[in-house]
């Protein structure tokens, strides 16, 4: 698939045009995380077009989730839990802890449900097509 031409007017050649990305758009921004950086750094704490959001990938390395990280106005700050079998995150404000569906399973904010951000998974190419003014996430010195 990689050397199928892509049809396209104009090519933006900052990452390769058929790199699989996740798309947000919240606040009237577009922002676009290469599912490469998601599966090496989840969850992506982020802010989208002032929207604080985390973007986080399921054991299997394909599913990818994304929430608004803002409970009661409190804007939470969202870790992977080391060393548990099942896929848990914990926030460091109350240290509660959540799962992938974003719901708070434990702590002080249990039961509690984070609002779910809706994302395109698409390639690179597409996704700058339709979003011209896009800003793309970048691991940077924080690659692994």
């Amino acid at each position: 698939m990689s050397k199928v031409p892509v049809a396209t007017t104009s090519l933006d050649k900052t990452i390769a045009a058929r790199t699989l990305i996740v798309g947000v758009t919240a606040g009237n921004a577009a922002k676009a995380y290469p599912v490469d950086a998601i599966a090496k750094q989840s969850p992506i704490v982020d802010d989208v077009g002032g929207v604080s959001i985390v973007l986080m990938i399921a054991k299997d390395q394909k599913s990818i989730r994304a929430f608004e990280r803002v409970v009661d106005g409190r804007t939470l700050e969202i870790l992977l839990k080391p060393g548990t079998q099942d896929l848990i995150f914990v926030d460091t404000e109350t240290g509660s802890e959540w799962d992938f569906s974003g719901k708070a399973i434990s702590g002080p904010l249990a039961g509690r449900q984070l609002k779910k951000v809706s994302i395109l998974n698409d390639y690179w190419f597409d996704w700058k097509n339709y979003h011209p003014t896009t800003t793309l996430y970048d691991l940077g010195s924080r690659s692994i």
